[in-house]
């Protein structure tokens, strides 16, 4: 089954949970548009956690197309909290894997996106400051 998060333009939901450093579940909510221009895809969009105070993150990767079949895909998405974060994207069977860091801020990462069907997706994955996990989070995609 070839791969639509990320190959594919299009909008995608997201539900499932985000864990503190300390542990406590949050129940996150998402929304992402993936968009393919000729020199640049990009994947922007929002993770909310319904948290108390609840959290918003925003986000908007840009992402370099593949030249050629099987090549891994590097992404940058730049913040005042994380800062310039840099990564890849690989496709590996029925996942795709990103790892991404930012030397400067001390953050990095994976994110693990299994494919269920063309149209779902499972997203888990953790954000480490140097050598402590900030988060980890867990979240079913839905194609919209």
């Amino acid at each position: 089954m070839a791969h639509t998060f990320l190959f594919e333009p299009g909008v995608w939901n997201g539900s499932g949970t985000l864990w503190r450093a300390d542990g406590e579940p949050l129940k996150a909510q998402g929304r992402t548009e993936i968009v393919h221009k000729p020199d640049c895809w990009v994947l922007s969009g929002t993770l909310k956690i319904l948290g108390s105070p609840p959290t918003e993150f925003v986000h908007a990767y840009l992402i370099e197309p593949p030249r050629s079949p099987g090549e891994s895909l590097r992404w940058t998405f730049e913040s005042a909290t994380f800062g310039k974060l840099a990564g890849r994207y690989a496709v590996i069977g029925s996942a795709l894997l990103s790892v991404y860091g930012c030397e400067q801020s001390g953050y990095y990462g994976a994110d693990h996106l299994g494919q269920i069907n063309a149209r779902t997706y499972r997203s888990s994955g953790m954000l480490l400051l140097k050598d402590k996990l900030m988060y980890s989070w867990e979240l079913r995609l839905t194609r919209a």
